[in-house]
C-alpha cells in the first residue's frame, strides 16, 4: 500500500530541504518505497481535517491504510522498522542506531533551533548582542562533542542508518550559518549525506514543489497564506 505524506504547499525555506517532510521523503527513498504527497497551505494546516492527523497543525503527517502518524522521528522510525535499509539486522547495532535518532532530535537539535530563533527573530532586540554568544556556545559545545565522537568515521556506527539520516538532517540547519566550518569532519559528514542518491531525490522533489509554486505566483501580489521566514527553523 502506497503511503501518503503531507508537505508545505509553499515551503518557508524556498525548497532548501530544511522542511521536515524532506526527512520523511529521504527515508522513503532510502528504502525504495513509493509514496504520494498531499500539499497543504498554512491555512489548511489549521483546519479540522489536518488537525485530525496532526493535532499541532504542522507537517509532515504519514498515512498508510488505517494508520496515521505525525512527528518526523516517529514516522522515520516506523519506515525504518517496516522496511530494510535504515536499521541494522544485529540487535545491538539496531539499538545504537535508534539511540542516535533520539540523540539527533533530543540532544543536538534543541540548541540549534534556539540559535535559529535568536539569529532570525531576535537579532533586533536590545539584549541580542549579549545573548547570542551564549546561544552559539551551546551549539558549539554540542558540535564539539559530536565531532570528537564521529572522528574520521564516515557514519556513526558502520553502515549508514536512520541515525545518520536524522543527524545529517539536523546539522543541515547550520550549513548557512557557517558554524560547521570549524568542524571539517562534520562538514564532510553532512556532505556525504547530501551526496546520497536517495537524499538528492528527496531534495529535488521538495525543490520542484517550491519551484512550481513560485512560478504559479509570478505576477501575483502574494500568496493569501503569506510566507514565514525560515532558514534553520520550521514547524
Amino acid at each position: 500500500m502506497t503511503a501518503t505524506i503531507t508537505a508545505f504547499e509553499r515551503s518557508p525555506d524556498g525548497g532548501k530541504g530544511l522542511a521536515r517532510d524532506t526527512r520523511v521523503r529521504w527515508a522513503l527513498e532510502e528504502v525504495g518505497q513509493p509514496y504520494e504527497v498531499r500539499l497543504v497551505s498554512f491555512s489548511a494546516m489549521k483546519e479540522p481535517a489536518h488537525l485530525a492527523l496532526h493535532p499541532f497543525g504542522q507537517i509532515p503527517t504519514y498515512e498508510e491504510g488505517d494508520l496515521g502518524l505525525f512527528e518526523t522521528g516517529a514516522i522515520v522510525f516506523h519506515i525504518a522498522e517496516r522496511h530494510a535499509g535504515l536499521l541494522p539486522d544485529d540487535a545491538n547495532a539496531r539499538a545504537r542506531a535508534i539511540t542516535w535518532m533520539f540523540a539527533a532530535l533530543s540532544t543536538m537539535e534543541p540548541p540549534i533551533l534556539e540559535f535559529g530563533t535568536a539569529w532570525l527573530f531576535e537579532s533586533d532586540k536590545s539584549w541580542s548582542a549579549q545573548r547570542m554568544p551564549l546561544v552559539q556556545d551551546r551549539v558549539r559545545n554540542r558540535l564539539g562533542q559530536f565531532s570528537r565522537r564521529l572522528g574520521d568515521d564516515d557514519w556513526l556506527d558502520g553502515a549508514f542508518s536512520a541515525g545518520d539520516l536524522m543527524m545529517v538532517s539536523v546539522l543541515l540547519r547550520l550549513k548557512a550559518s557557517g558554524m560547521l566550518d570549524d568542524y571539517p569532519n562534520l562538514s564532510a559528514y553532512v556532505a556525504r549525506g547530501e551526496a546520497r542518491p536517495a537524499y538528492k531525490r528527496a531534495f529535488d522533489a521538495q525543490l520542484a514543489v517550491n519551484t512550481a509554486a513560485s512560478t504559479a505566483d509570478t505576477g501575483r501580489s502574494g500568496s493569501k497564506d503569506g510566507h514565514r521566514r525560515m532558514s534553520v527553523l520550521d514547524p
